[in-house]
């Protein structure tokens, strides 16, 4: 098992990468690209960020036991 300061990189990183990708993606759709759409989508991340990294900090250990059960032998 990976130590807590791993898991935590990764639960820190994968967050990061997916409130990036996800904010930019529906800024764009529900407001277009225009000259203040980089401001627009920093604030969306900034607001998505904590939450996704919160949400997967707390869910990451939940799903992992459910992965566990399906796939008892990896």
């Amino acid at each position: 098992m990976p130590s807590l300061r791993a898991r935590i990189a990764f639960i820190f990183g994968m967050s990061f990468i997916m409130a990036l990708i996800m904010s930019g993606l529906l800024v764009a759709l529900n407001t277009g690209i225009d000259a203040q759409f980089f401001g627009r989508w920093m604030h969306s991340f900034a607001v998505a960020f904590p939450i996704a990294f919160i949400t997967a900090a707390t869910i990451a250990p939940l799903v992992q036991r459910l992965v566990d059960r399906i796939f008892p032998n990896g």
